[in-house]
């Protein structure tokens, strides 16, 4: 660690987990998401006298150790949430909202930094972070309202689950492009084709094959059998460290692909969520991420410099405007045939991008595909869509109602299906 004596590194631990966690409350407490007040939190540490006084500028290697582990286990509890079994439940509406949600956003965040500076690896980073939605922030508002059991709520949420994996391939892709872009045309393809193909594969095993083998199995073996007198009770492994084992190793199977390590912890999230029956351990792994997850959005707003903003504020607001208005005209396109008050609620549903652009951001920092500057801009698109999309939701909502003349909203059939 650099010389840092054990007190000063305990030191920083308090002080900066502290500093998230009253940050993420205060937030909380106003209806802002609390990842806003953990990113705030590193941006005031990074750009006072605290930075010093903590000797955060001598060595922030612990830290960034924290950081990857603690986005890791973010991804894979995201990916926890999101069986593959059941992408297939939610309906055609719901995949067209995704895919228009991700094509439009992209292509516009491409088209703008290919015109600014035509730099391909850094127009490709800008537009994949463009991409995910962060489906907690909008299930948060939906809760709220008591309107969890609307057609439009489900084809969000359901979208939403369609739109994380998509935005993991687009990333995977992504890698692969800006990884081969030093050689020729085909050496990109072959690279992007590897990524692809690693996230199909595991998909396939762990989501369709391992299934259909556990249920033969069980079929062949029959109904089980309480112990008899003398038998011994096999030990079995707990799911929590079973659940790390399979996460960290196919993040490690990711970077031997060339891909992100988060591709790989996502994809182990959606793997065991295929077996959450058996090894549920979504509970456990909470209060782990509740440790670990801020150190990744204080790590985040550390890497902000506040002095830059001025040079790049213009180009911060239009990518965030871009952001919003591709999001909501490609979303509420896909879903234009439930009617225009519920495209309108979906499009605006799909609109905050969280912590997924700014992941997908910090990857491209870390591998220098974009400038820190260019950093600062993700960063604030996320922020700004983070907290904009929940007043939005309520008044779309709220309209809709208005127009319907009723306190609750009907859920028609006919587009579940489409």
């Amino acid at each position: 660690m650099n010389g840092l004596s054990i007190e000063t590194v305990l030191l920083q631990i308090f002080v900066l987990f502290l500093f998230a966690k009253v940050a993420g409350m205060v937030c909380e407490r106003l209806k802002v998401p609390s990842v806003i007040g953990e990113i705030f939190a590193g941006i005031i540490i990074a750009n006072t006298i605290l930075f010093q006084w903590l000797s955060l500028d001598v060595d922030l290697g612990l830290f960034e150790v924290l950081a990857e582990l603690g986005v890791i286990f973010l991804l894979f509890a995201v990916g926890l949430e999101t069986p593959f079994s059941e992408l297939r439940k939610v309906g055609g509406t719901a995949m067209k909202v995704a895919v228009l949600g991700v094509v439009l956003p992209f292509l516009a965040g491409f088209a703008m930094f290919m015109a600014i500076d035509n730099n391909l690896n850094e127009a490709l980073f800008i537009g994949a972070a463009m991409v995910a939605t962060s489906v907690g922030i909008t299930a948060r508002v939906i809760s709220d309202m008591n309107l969890t059991r609307t057609l439009e709520s489900r084809i969000i949420v359901g979208a939403a689950v369609i739109d994380d994996v998509l935005g993991m391939i687009v990333l995977a892709i992504v890698m692969g492009v800006a990884m081969g872009s030093e050689g020729g045309i085909l050496d990109i393809i072959l690279v992007s084709a590897e990524a692809v193909l690693f996230v199909l594969m595991v998909i396939f095993l762990g989501s369709i094959l391992l299934p259909k083998l556990r249920r033969r199995y069980a079929e062949q073996r029959g109904p089980s059998s309480p112990l008899q007198c003398g038998e011994r009770k096999r030990m079995a492994l707990s799911p929590l460290p079973f659940a790390i084992v399979v996460c960290l190793g196919l993040a490690v199977l990711a970077t031997v692909a060339g891909l992100a390590a988060i591709i790989g912890a996502f994809l182990a999230g959606m793997v065991f969520a295929e077996f959450k029956d058996k090894w549920p351990c979504e509970e456990d792994f909470h209060p782990i991420n509740q440790f670990l997850v801020p150190f990744f959005f204080l790590y985040v707003g550390m890497l902000v410099d506040v002095s830059s903003f001025g040079a790049i504020i213009v180009i911060a607001i239009i990518l965030t405007l871009l952001a919003i208005v591709t999001k909501w005209f490609g979303c509420g396109l896909g879903s234009l045939s439930m009617g225009r008050s519920s495209a309108n609620i979906v499009g605006v549903g799909m609109v905050p991008r969280g912590e997924v652009g700014i992941i997908i951001a910090n990857i491209g920092l870390s591998y220098a595909f974009i400038t820190e500057g260019l950093f600062s801009v993700v960063v604030f698109m996320s922020m700004a869509t983070t907290i904009i999309a929940p007043p939005l939701l309520t008044w779309a909502f709220r309209r809709k109602m208005d127009l319907d003349g009723v306190c609750g909203m009907p859920e028609p059939s006919s587009a579940e299906n489409e």
